[in-house]
């Protein structure tokens, strides 16, 4: 693993992130109720100074010093998603030159393909192998300090309360929100089918292995 290598999957990481941004765009475009995780930054928007963008950042600061707290193993790919993420989406949500959704059929449609968007961002950042973001290792670090419970039990806990949170600060919650939690994983699972990926076969480098090579003799 050579330097020139690892600043070229630090671009496929940000490349990846665009391409999930530009999806978790559209489900907010969609106007008919966001995932929880969305739904809690939004609702932390409408009490603070912070815009959606720099909620979800500061959020996905906080949850990567809770990972490291769980000493889950992070990568300069959690880094880059925790500062990166939210600062895209918020892009493309200043950039969206359309009016306001109100019509629940094109917005299903647009959330519906926002996740298709979502998944071929993940492919394409977790292919560089650089770890995956805070909130999934959040998940892990929870996961295994609930060893009794299956990692979907624990997802469902932490998404609701997530949920809970974020509807109590008056993030936007609908339909939109139940088709989230139930569509978002079988339309991923049809994109990496499609693409022939297996997420559980990378290999991921973390912080201390990537600088390793970044500051010792680059390797062929």
């Amino acid at each position: 693993m050579n330097r020139k290598r690892i600043f070229l999957q630090w671009l496929q990481i940000a490349a990846g992130l665009l391409v999930f941004s530009f999806g978790v765009h559209l489900t907010i475009f969609a106007n008919i109720g966001l995932a929880p995780w969305d739904c809690l930054g939004m609702g932390i928007s409408y009490h603070t100074p912070l815009n959606y963008g720099l909620s979800m950042t500061v959020m996905a600061v906080i949850i990567l010093l809770i990972d490291l707290c769980l000493r889950e193993r992070i990568g300069y790919g959690t880094i880059i998603d925790s500062l990166l993420t939210g600062n895209f989406v918020q892009m493309f949500n200043d950039l969206n030159p359309f009016p306001e959704n109100h019509n629940l059929w094109l917005g299903i449609a647009l959330m519906l393909t926002g996740f298709v968007f979502m998944a071929l961002g993940m492919w394409i950042y977790m292919k560089a192998a650089q770890c995956c973001g805070p909130r999934d290792s959040l998940l892990v670090g929870l996961g295994k300090r609930m060893p009794k419970l299956p990692i979907g039990v624990v997802e469902i806990l932490l998404w609701a309360a997530v949920l809970l949170a974020g509807w109590l600060l008056g993030g936007p919650v609908g339909i939109g929100t139940l088709i989230s939690t139930f569509a978002a994983g079988v339309i991923m699972q049809l994109v990496y089918n499609a693409v022939r990926f297996e997420p559980r076969d990378i290999k991921h480098r973390d912080v201390i292995e990537v600088t390793k090579a970044l500051i010792g003799k680059t390797q062929g």
